[in-house]
């Protein structure tokens, strides 16, 4: 289990994992996760990666991520607003189509990410 990490220093890393990825810096981005990091989301099969909606590891997480750059020329999310506990955050943003999405990052002590999950709305 995560020590506890400082409410206001997971604040702030909600908001400099939006800044990362509104300057569509994806490095900047991976910084922010741990090698051994897991991402789980509905969009990572539509992206024709695996079935089971999980990549492992930075490294496929740079792959996924660069598909989906390249697929969205505009993207920027407008944070509405970032949730903490003890060893993880919640994101709550809108993105550059009007969606609005979670997404849920379980931090280690070293207070990189290595879990993650994109969650959206049905419908």
């Amino acid at each position: 289990m995560s020590k506890f990490h400082q409410p206001s220093t997971l604040a702030a890393l909600g908001r400099t994992w939006v800044e990362a990825w509104n300057a569509r810096d994806l490095e900047r981005v991976l910084t922010l996760y741990d090698d051994a990091t897991v991402m789980t989301s509905d969009r990572i099969p539509a992206m024709g990666f695996d079935a089971s909606g999980t990549v492992r590891g930075k490294d496929a997480l740079r792959a996924y991520w660069s598909k989906a750059l390249g697929l969205l020329p505009k993207l920027h999310f407008s944070l509405i607003d970032v949730f903490v506990s003890p060893d993880s955050l919640v994101v709550f943003y809108q993105n550059e189509r009007g969606k609005r999405i979670c997404e849920y990052l379980r931090v280690n002590d070293a207070g990189l990410i290595v879990q993650g999950s994109a969650n959206h709305l049905v419908g």
